[in-house]
C-alpha cells in the first residue's frame, strides 16, 4: 500500500456540523475529494444545498439535514439516526457548528443567563451531544473518528471574552475524555484548533489582520482540508486525544505577535 493510500476514504461517511459554509464546507468538500460521503447538518437549507451540490459533483453521497439546533439532544438524536439510515454507517463525526459573539465585549456583571448558555451549549453542548449520539453506532461497527474544532481562545482566554473561551476550553477537555475512553474501541478523538481565518475578501482588512500575525498572513479556508482528511484517515490511526494548531504560529508566538495585548481593567 503506498502512502497516499492511507488517506483514501472511499466508502466512509461523515456527519460535519455547520457543514454550510466556511471551515466546515471546505472540511466536507476535502473529505469528498478523498472518497468520502458527507452528512451535512445546519439550521439553513440553502447554504447546506450549496455545499452538496458541489459534493456530489464529486460523485459522492450526500445528505442534507437543515433545521438541525445540535444544542438540542433530541434533534441531534434524530439528525444521526437519519444518517445512519440513509449512509449505512457513519465513520467520522466533525463537530464544528458553533457560536463565537454571544455575550463578548461585556463585563462578567453584564452577562445574562441567557448570554451564559448560548455562549456554552452552541460551542461545548453541541459537540458533546454529537458524539454522544454516534459513539455507540460507532463501537458496533469497529471504530471511528471524531473531530472537534476548538480555537486558541480555548488555550489563551480572552478579556471579556468568557463563554467562547471557556467552551473552547471545555471542548479541549472533551477530546482527551474520549480520546482516554474509546481508545480500545478504535475510536480516535482528535481536536483541530484554527487560528485567523477570517470571512472577508476586502484586501485592506485583510493586510491590518495579516499584520498582526506572526506568518504575516490569514489562513486561507481551503487550508483547514488536508487536515481534517489526514485526521479522518487511516494515515492519522495513532493520533488521538491531541488538539493540534493551524494557525500560523500564532499561539506558539504569544499573544502580542496576534495583536492581543491584555489590558488591566480600570
Amino acid at each position: 500500500m503506498g502512502i497516499l493510500d492511507q488517506f483514501d476514504l472511499t466508502g466512509e461517511a461523515a456527519i460535519i456540523t455547520g457543514a454550510g459554509s466556511g471551515l466546515g464546507q471546505q472540511m466536507a468538500l476535502a473529505l469528498a475529494d478523498a472518497g468520502c460521503d458527507v452528512v451535512g447538518v445546519g439550521r439553513r437549507a440553502e447554504p447546506l444545498e450549496e455545499t452538496g451540490a458541489l459534493i456530489r459533483a464529486k460523485g459522492r453521497r450526500y445528505l442534507a439535514c437543515p433545521g438541525t439546533d445540535v444544542t438540542d439532544s433530541a434533534q441531534v438524536n434524530a439528525m444521526v439516526e437519519r444518517a445512519i439510515a440513509e449512509m449505512g454507517r457513519i465513520s467520522v463525526l466533525i463537530n464544528n457548528a458553533g457560536l463565537g459573539g454571544s455575550g463578548r465585549g461585556k463585563t462578567l456583571p453584564e452577562l445574562t443567563d441567557e448570554d451564559w448558555h448560548s455562549g456554552i451549549e452552541s460551542n461545548l453542548y453541541s459537540a458533546f451531544y454529537c458524539s454522544r449520539a454516534v459513539v455507540t453506532h460507532m463501537v458496533e461497527h469497529g471504530g471511528g473518528r471524531i473531530i472537534n474544532i476548538t480555537s486558541g481562545w480555548g488555550f489563551r482566554g480572552g478579556r471579556n471574552n468568557f463563554m467562547y473561551a471557556i467552551a473552547k476550553g471545555g471542548v479541549i477537555q472533551l477530546t482527551k475524555a474520549l480520546a482516554m475512553t474509546y481508545a480500545r474501541d478504535n475510536i480516535r478523538c482528535t481536536c483541530i484548533a484554527p487560528g485567523l481565518f477570517p470571512h472577508t475578501d476586502d484586501p485592506a482588512a485583510l493586510a491590518q489582520l495579516a499584520e498582526k500575525q506572526p506568518a504575516g498572513r490569514t489562513g486561507e479556508m481551503w487550508e483547514i482540508g488536508p487536515l481534517a482528511v489526514f485526521l479522518s484517515s487511516a494515515a492519522s490511526d495513532y493520533v488521538s486525544g491531541d488538539t493540534i494548531l493551524i494557525d500560523g504560529g500564532a499561539i506558539a508566538a504569544g499573544i502580542t505577535p496576534a495583536g492581543l495585548v491584555p489590558v488591566a481593567e480600570g
